[in-house]
């Protein structure tokens, strides 16, 4: 089973300093594995290694993806965190919640942050399974990325000490499936509904797309059950009276 500890995600970060301060509060509470989504200055990154306070070299791994895709692929349980709800029908949680969460979890899981001028798009948002918002001062809510990033470590940190290690996998229980494995079923439904016509006018595309995703992620998908549903936009698309369709591997 997956070591329990999250990883941590930042979409589109800005300013190197910031992630250099991101990697110094994860090694604080023992969290060691981030991962940068399109960095806007590229990595590596000279102007994040004051701010790091060496966590690079003492543990903190790097790795660098070109979308967010690709860098959930891996991963069965996405935290998102962002202000507002925007409107989705997602579970609501807050920092300790989280830290809970995913304590009591045996899945891969990922804590995602945005960008410190955006935050992060509604699209990603809808691939989470939970959002994780912060009780902050309506008036003044705007957090720096690392102390956005940091209340959260704080809240795992409490939690680890409270409750020590996740010891084994939950018996009997098949786990959900991938994030890699739902972007592709997705993607496979989309393709198919923009062949029939589905998707109109064309400026509500991206919102369309969004709510459907966001209905099936609240599903927790299992791997069998992304490969029957796969099966079945195929026999659909298809049409009926064809041959039998091969099911997906």
């Amino acid at each position: 089973m997956p070591d329990s500890a999250p990883i941590i995600l930042l979409h589109r970060p800005q300013l190197g300093e910031n992630i250099g301060s991101v990697a110094r509060v994860m090694l604080n509470f023992g969290l060691t594995k981030l991962r940068l989504i399109a960095p806007r200055d590229g990595w590596p990154n000279p102007a994040a290694e004051p701010l790091s306070a060496g966590a690079f070299e003492a543990g903190v791994s790097v790795e660098v993806f070109d979308t967010a895709e690709a860098a959930l692929a891996d991963l069965q349980l996405v935290l998102a965190a962002t202000a507002r709800p925007r409107g989705m029908e997602k579970s609501v949680t807050d920092a300790m919640g989280g830290a809970e969460q995913i304590q009591d979890s045996p899945l891969r899981c990922g804590v995602l942050f945005g960008a410190e001028n955006h935050g992060l798009p509604s699209e990603l948002v809808g691939l989470a399974d939970t959002i994780m918002t912060y009780p902050v001062n309506s008036d003044f809510a705007s957090l720096n990325l690392a102390q956005a990033v940091g209340v959260f470590c704080a809240s795992w940190g409490a939690v680890q000490g409270a409750v020590g290690r996740w010891e084994g996998e939950k018996a009997g229980v098949e786990t959900p499936a991938p994030k890699e494995d739902l972007i592709r079923m997705f993607e496979h439904l989309e393709e198919e509904l923009e062949r029939a016509g589905y998707f109109y006018p064309p400026d509500k595309t991206p919102l369309m797309k969004t709510n459907i995703r966001n209905a099936f992620i609240r599903g927790n998908w299992t791997t069998q059950e992304v490969r029957t549903f796969r099966g079945a936009i195929k026999a659909l698309a298809l049409g009926r009276g064809k041959a039998r369709v091969q099911r997906e591997d």
